[in-house]
């Protein structure tokens, strides 16, 4: 993991001068373990963990005015020194606008202003501390520094209802750590905290002015061209190369990194026959320089792109897009790599793993991804949120329905008829769309909160019924039905209390509101999931989450984006416009059903394991499930029973995490007289009747 940590004190001798720590409670100094300080008092800034030396850039005006980046930034120092200028008036949005993925900290005087990103993959966290403000862009170094216990109404929320953001708001698994939302900053002033959107977001009075769709997909071809440009010209990194040991008779250089499960030198990128992958492939691989391996290492060819294929042997159904990813993989400037797993990398097949940030379903998988990424590069290219950014949420048809653009409904739900079969198929979804406009924001969280008092879980069947379901503000989540009356109380509790103090709503259309909070839903499980799955020395790309894409993507008519097959087309336009055509037949096309299969089957396979696990289970313990509900269920999943398999890897993954939590010894912090660690006292027991778990 590698994060950025800093301190904004009340007054500015809370710090000694040229201190390389902050002063807590008993007025020791403490500082974070394995950690660069990249300025001191009295608002001092560390990064930690295994940053690259170009991924850290401090630029200073002078000794009171400073700008500081981490991560994948295109702009140039100079263009740093002009965005911290105008920093310095009040502005923010422009320190988002440069290409890459990256957090920007901006210290005018005692102001210090951390920027979060659109989609929610690079978070900023808070907490109050010693009479002032500690930030930092992980919450699990505030929770030590704090010795946050667990916030289990977060953790109730967060599997009765994880795509709503009025239940999570700004609550993270530990008390006392808050979140900047998506399109916000932190901004600290002496000690003294403010969150500000930089992002302007759409009025409910007005329709959105109408948008040329040649020109909108040709704003995303050039961020995405440019987001993948940003990361070619990053200097390149040879993983692993102060660690190699030497010689090892009978192993040559590739053996031997193979061993330590060290990635391949250079740029590579997955190519999983879909049109996300693909495009990022083949945008990589087309761009002039050198995307592939370096001279001298791996192939020696300097400039082939290393693409990599996994091949599920346990499970079929994917046959048409291995070919499709066979055809692109022809291309003289790829290098192909099929990495292929038996039973051992199905999902639920390895849960040993790392301690992650938070909590996230894709932990009940992350082995069969660190297996997929070992075999990659340095730097290496994923698709991830690219269906999120540019597919359209099922409620976007009720924006349509605002918007008075009744005729852009038809393809939509004339393809939800033809995959039916039914002739009242649009009669249905057009009446949801309909009560979805005309329902309230406040409404919408009411009605969640009678179904989840209720218990009211209906299962969506098909295409058409998750449609309908999708056709609200709000609704429960997956696993949701497995929680205990108390939990779902609680979060009902927390919904009431949401719709209370929302007023007039998020100030967004449904369907753009639901849009954008399942791309931090997802943002933030891929979070999750780059820890859990981490190679060392290794980083993932994914381009389709940075924040000019975000944005350019956004600006896609909805009329557009609503037609069946839009984003394998918007991406074939993409591709076309960067000058790669060719493709192969079939492109774009669908594959849901593969890892659900993967999912199901994994389950089977794991079932006496997973039933072992939830034997003392610590959510039970918690009281927020019942051990032999869940038991019963997992007993007739593995059987074949049509149940939430999402609900399911929810449940697995919570209780994953927090054995790894509870099981962690060590701590962020050093200092004295003694290190502080999150969750110090374990779980206590909060429902006495539940807490057993039966």
């Amino acid at each position: 993991m590698r994060w950025l940590v800093g301190w904004s004190s009340t007054t500015a001798g809370a710090v000694g001068p040229g201190s390389a720590g902050a002063t807590g409670y008993d007025g020791e100094t403490v500082h974070p373990i394995g950690s660069q300080l990249l300025w001191g008092d009295p608002d001092p800034l560390w990064a930690v963990g295994d940053w690259r030396p170009d991924e850290v850039r401090v630029v200073k005006a002078d000794a009171q005015n400073r700008i500081a980046v981490l991560g994948t930034c295109g702009a140039s120092d100079e263009e740093l020194r002009l965005g911290l200028f105008t920093a310095r008036g009040g502005a923010l949005r422009h320190l988002t606008a440069w290409p890459g993925s990256y957090t920007a900290v901006v210290q005018v005087g005692r102001r210090i202003t951390v920027c979060g990103d659109l989609a929610g993959a690079r978070p900023v966290f808070h907490t109050p501390w010693a009479g002032g403000t500690a930030y930092a862009t992980a919450a699990l170094p505030l929770a030590d520094l704090i010795e946050a216990n667990l916030d289990f109404g977060h953790l109730a929320a967060l599997l009765a209802a994880p795509d709503v953001p009025a239940a999570l708001h700004d609550s993270t698994p530990y008390e006392g750590v808050r979140r900047v939302p998506p399109g916000h900053a932190l901004i600290l002033r002496a000690g003294a905290r403010e969150i500000a959107g930089y992002e302007p977001v759409a009025s409910l009075a007005v329709a959105a002015p109408p948008a040329d769709p040649d020109s909108a997909v040709d704003a995303v071809r050039d961020a995405l061209v440019e987001a993948v440009r940003t990361r070619l010209a990053a200097p390149r990194h040879v993983p692993g190369i102060d660690l190699d040991p030497g010689p090892v008779p009978g192993m040559g250089p590739a053996e031997r990194r193979a061993a330590r499960g060290m990635p391949v030198p250079g740029i590579g990128a997955d190519l999983s026959g879909g049109p996300a992958s693909g495009t990022l492939a083949l945008l990589a691989a087309g761009l002039p320089g050198r995307p592939g391996t370096l001279l001298g290492h791996g192939t020696g060819a300097g400039e082939r792109l290393l693409a990599v294929t996994f091949n599920d042997l346990a499970v079929g159904g994917r046959e048409a897009e291995l070919e499709r990813a066979g055809t692109l993989a022809a291309n003289p400037r790829l290098h192909h790599v099929v990495v292929t797993g038996g039973e051992e990398l199905l999902p639920y097949a390895d849960l040993d793993g790392p301690l992650t940030d938070e909590p996230g379903p894709s932990l009940a998988s992350a082995a069969r991804h660190r297996v997929r990424l070992a075999a990659g590069s340095a730097d290496h290219f994923t698709g991830y949120g690219a269906r999120q950014v540019l597919d359209a949420h099922p409620a976007r048809l009720a924006d349509l329905l605002m918007d008075r653009k009744r005729r852009h409904l038809v393809r939509p739900v004339a393809a939800l008829a033809k995959a039916d079969g039914s002739v009242l198929v649009p009669a249905r979804v057009y009446g949801a769309a309909r009560r979805l406009a005309r329902t309230p924001y406040r409404a919408g969280l009411e009605t969640l909160a009678d179904r989840l008092l209720r218990r009211r879980f209906e299962d969506p069947a098909g295409a058409v019924g998750a449609s309908l379901a999708a056709l609200t503000w709000a609704r429960p989540g997956p696993a949701a039905r497995w929680l205990t009356g108390e939990a779902l109380a609680e979060v009902s509790v927390l919904l009431q209390g949401a719709a209370n103090r929302s007023g007039v709503g998020p100030g967004q259309r449904p369907g753009d509101y639901r849009a954008r909070a399942a791309l931090a839903r997802h943002a933030a499980d891929l979070r999750v999931l780059e820890q859990a799955a981490e190679v060392r020395s290794q980083r993932l790309h994914a381009p389709f989450l940075d924040n000019q894409v975000v944005r350019a993507c956004r600006a896609l008519p909805e009329a557009l984006r609503v037609q069946p097959g839009a984003r394998a087309e918007i991406l074939r336009t993409v591709l076309e416009g960067a000058g790669v055509t060719g493709l192969p037949p079939g492109w774009g096309a669908p594959s849901h059903a593969s890892a659900s299969a993967a999912a199901r089957t994994g389950l089977r396979v794991a079932a006496d394991s997973l039933i072992s696990l939830f034997t003392t289970p610590l959510l039970a313990e918690a009281g927020l499930i019942e051990a032999r509900v869940v038991r019963k269920a997992l007993r007739g999943a593995a059987a074949g029973e049509p149940l939430p398999l999402d609900g399911l890897a929810d449940l697995v993954s919570l209780e994953l995490w927090l054995r790894r939590l509870l099981a962690r010894r060590g701590t962020c912090w050093s200092g004295t007289p003694a290190r502080a660690r999150a969750v110090p006292s374990g779980i206590a027991p909060r429902r006495g009747a539940l807490a057993s778990g039966g």
